[in-house]
């Protein structure tokens, strides 16, 4: 029986005490850059507020402790999510893409867990370009086990306006090195997240090229979207792009609020809401 989803948030982080524990400084630098402020917000409520929408989310961790040396959250903490609210949340597994071995057991590990997909790599604030062939024995687990990636791309919010930007490098999220991913792993799906900036036409050139790299439009308000992404994504992608807010960075509500001002096909908004992402997870609601 089809369910009275009307949406799938591709691209949410959870923002629990454990989970901003976590994140260290960077939660409060992030409610800095966003003006708004990140209270910690349970999973519980968090699965209860995207139910009131009649949504599903897409949950993910992050890590990075060969760079920060922070300890990172178990992958097990948003699989416990997932069995604990199976009809509102999906799940990304993290992976620090420098620990080799031990990241490719993880990748299996996480499939084991149920987890759907690997993300949010991060190559800004993880240091490595994407197309290195040293990761690859990583992408071909992915591509092996059918877990798509998604990897950050673009200008990073994380670090925006401090000093240094607490060590986050630019240069690795632009997004031409993930095609060259997507071309030696055709089989392997993969979401460029954002809109990319400064690279957005890039990005959205990738889209039409690779038939096996997605967009989500996570992380900036619908407002601010450029003409050129607007017409990409409501003509020529318009089966490549995905819904997603990247909560808590941005508000859920400002977002579709935002979306619905947006001049598209009733057809159209369906698709980037729901429907290709729903295609793209293989699932059946």
């Amino acid at each position: 029986m089809a369910r009275d989803i009307v949406a799938i948030d591709i691209h949410v982080h959870l923002s629990d005490e454990a989970s901003q524990k976590a994140k260290g400084d960077r939660t409060a630098q992030m409610a800095r850059y966003f003006g708004r402020e990140r209270p910690p917000v349970s999973i519980d409520e968090m699965a209860d507020q995207y139910r009131a929408r009649k949504m599903m989310a897409v949950i993910m961790n992050t890590r990075d402790e060969t760079v920060t040396g922070m300890t990172p959250l178990p992958n097990d903490h948003v699989a416990s999510a997932v069995k604990k609210h199976p009809d509102v949340f999906m799940a990304y597994g993290a992976i620090d893409p420098w620990t080799g071995k031990l990241a490719v057991d993880e990748v299996k590990r996480c499939h084991d867990l149920g987890l759907i997909g690997m993300g949010e790599l991060n190559p800004a604030r993880q240091h490595f370009y994407a197309n290195d062939p040293r990761f690859y024995p990583i992408w071909e687990t992915c591509a092996k086990l059918n877990m798509p990636i998604l990897f950050h791309g673009g200008m990073a919010a994380a670090g925006a306006g401090t000093p240094g930007g607490m060590g986050i490098k630019l240069k690795y999220s632009q997004p031409i090195h993930v095609d060259e991913v997507c071309a030696d792993f055709p089989e392997l799906k993969i979401i460029s997240a954002h809109p990319t900036w400064p690279w957005t036409a890039e990005s959205l050139a990738i889209a039409r090229h690779k038939g096996n790299y997605y967009i989500d439009l996570s992380g900036w308000a619908p407002k601010y979207f450029p003409a050129e992404l607007l017409h990409n994504i409501t003509t020529l992608i318009q089966d490549k792009a995905m819904f997603g807010s990247d909560w808590p960075a941005i508000g859920v509500e400002r977002w579709l609020e935002e979306f619905a001002q947006v001049n598209m096909k009733p057809e159209i908004r369906k698709k980037i809401m729901l429907d290709n992402a729903v295609k793209f997870l293989g699932i059946t609601l």
